[in-house]
């Protein structure tokens, strides 16, 4: 099978579930006898993602995943466990069935002056994916929007480069985008979902997909992002 790039981005399917708890408790016990957890996780198996995303005022993006759209973008900045020393721009793509990602390193005073709208600077920056937020932003006057708390528990397969991942505790901090500010005031949405990513590159293996077997469960294009503007 042939990879497909972007940008010289190699693409992977992505496959979401929204499961219970006690889904993932079963999950979770069938997995870790085969798949290897997150070697960076903590102690528990888990570590903190917080991102905020960015969106227009006409929620360019909430509607463009609510409707589908096969050819879409979404820009976020993340940080893991509230470590600032260490922040990512991020843009996924959804091409059809394959998703997408580039990304970037920024520092806090750069995404503050992003935050405030100070951004002629990054229309020359060396920084390819720097300039191309700055087009968007000028274009679809995108700005960072809404951060989004969740732990995510990992499991990793060598063959066909599986991720499988544990996505709960989604909160949301409504339209507020001070995502550096450890302090800010989060909402949980629903405590009792489970959000269930299978990523893998050309292929699944029988082993996994076998493991993953739940019977019933609705697979959709979730988004943590689309869970927390449901909220406000």
């Amino acid at each position: 099978m042939k990879t497909m790039t972007l940008n010289g981005v190699r693409g992977r399917y992505e496959l979401k579930h929204e499961i219970s708890k006690m889904d993932c408790f079963l999950l979770r016990n069938r997995l870790k006898h085969l798949m290897q957890s997150d070697p960076h996780a903590k102690n528990d198996g888990k570590y903190l993602i917080r991102s905020v995303y960015f969106d227009n005022f006409d929620n360019k993006v909430l509607n463009q995943k609510k409707e589908g759209f096969i050819e879409r973008d979404k820009f976020r900045v993340r940080l893991y466990d509230h470590n600032t020393n260490l922040i990512n721009l991020e843009k996924k793509s959804k091409r059809n069935n394959m998703t997408y990602k580039q990304k970037c390193k920024i520092s806090a005073e750069e995404y503050e002056q992003i935050r405030l709208g100070d951004i002629a600077w990054m229309e020359n920056d060396a920084r390819l994916l720097i300039q191309d937020l700055f087009i968007q932003m000028n274009l679809f006057q995108i700005k960072p929007f809404t951060v989004v708390d969740y732990e995510r528990e990992v499991f990793i397969y060598e063959y066909g480069n599986v991720r499988v991942t544990f996505d709960s505790s989604i909160k949301t901090s409504f339209r507020n985008n001070e995502v550096l500010n450890p302090d800010i005031p989060m909402v949980e949405t629903n405590p009792d979902i489970v959000i269930l990513e299978v990523k893998y590159d050309e292929f699944l293996p029988d082993t996994i997909k076998y493991l993953l077997q739940l019977g019933d469960r609705r697979r959709g294009t979730y988004s943590k992002y689309q869970i927390s503007r449901m909220f406000g």
